[in-house]
Formats: structure tokens, C-alpha cells, sequence
């Protein structure tokens, strides 16, 4: 799997598609009438409330094309294409050296989320365990140099 890939998860997919419809729907009209109201204040060529309008409505069209984007291309952690072994969308127990186990799920990048416990497949942990099964001891080099050893104990979706 090319790490660069979008991969997201039925919950990710969910949160983008609500995003999108909320702001191709409500937002743009919010956006609409923003700029009715500035028109209204007369010459737009010194009309700093239509220019911010315009600018808002600006940044909404880039957003709705970045998450158009993301969702076509995107492929499906559920598919299965991953395999039996951890991949994104896998909820993965770790225990560390110390015997202190963690559990993370494991995210494409726009679902990252550390108070969640969803880690991206980009992170060091992520890179790491991506492809190993049950039972298998893995080596993570932080950011920070340290090196951390993780036993996985269990995998589920």
C-alpha cells in the first residue's frame, strides 16, 4: 500500500460527507446572504464586508473540492483489500517493553485524532505495525531518536 494513499475509515467517510452537504447546503447559503448584505452598503470597490463575504465564499469552494476530492479517491479500510493483518481501520492492542499496554486505531491522515487513541498510518507507530499480525514484536525509532519496542496482542475492525 502507498503510504501517500487516502484510506478512510466508514466513520471518516461519514464525517466528510456531513461536512460537505453542510457546506455545499447551509453554509453556502449563509455565504449567499453575507454578500446580499454587503451589496447593500453600496460601492464594493471600498467595501470591506463584501470583500471578507467574497473571501469566505472563496475558502467554502476550496474546502468542498479538497473533500470532493478526498472521497473519490479515497479507498475503503473495510474493504478487506488490506489483508488479516493490521491495516487502517484495525483497532490494534499494543504492550510495550515496560509491560503497559495501549490500544490505538489506526487512521488515514485527515482522521488522526491522539484523544481518540486514532493514530495516523503515516506516524512512526502506524508505519511500523502496518502489516504485522498478532503476536508480532515490532521496532519504532521516534521522532525524538528513542527506540520503543511493541508487542501486538490483539487486532480487531
Amino acid at each position: 500500500m502507498d503510504a501517500s494513499q487516502i484510506v478512510l475509515t466508514a466513520e471518516g467517510r461519514k464525517k466528510l460527507m456531513d461536512e460537505l452537504a453542510w457546506r455545499e447546503g447551509e453554509k453556502s447559503r449563509e455565504i449567499v446572504e453575507h454578500i446580499k448584505e454587503a451589496r447593500a452598503f453600496g460601492d464594493l470597490s471600498e467595501n470591506a464586508e463584501y470583500d471578507a463575504a467574497k473571501e469566505e465564499q472563496a475558502k467554502n469552494a476550496a474546502r468542498i473540492a479538497e473533500i470532493q476530492a478526498i472521497l473519490a479517491n479515497a479507498k475503503d479500510a473495510e474493504s478487506g483489500e488490506f489483508g488479516l493483518t493490521v491495516s487502517i481501520g484495525s483497532t490494534v492492542s499494543l504492550v510495550d517493553g515496560d509491560g503497559v499496554a495501549t490500544e490505538i486505531t489506526l487512521v488515514g491522515t485527515t482522521e488522526t485524532n491522539s484523544l481518540e487513541h486514532k493514530i495516523s498510518n503515516e506516524s512512526p507507530v502506524g508505519r511500523a505495525i502496518i502489516g504485522h499480525g498478532e503476536g508480532e514484536t515490532v521496532e519504532i525509532i521516534t521522532p525524538a531518536g528513542k527506540r520503543r519496542v511493541y508487542t501486538i496482542t490483539k487486532i480487531t475492525r
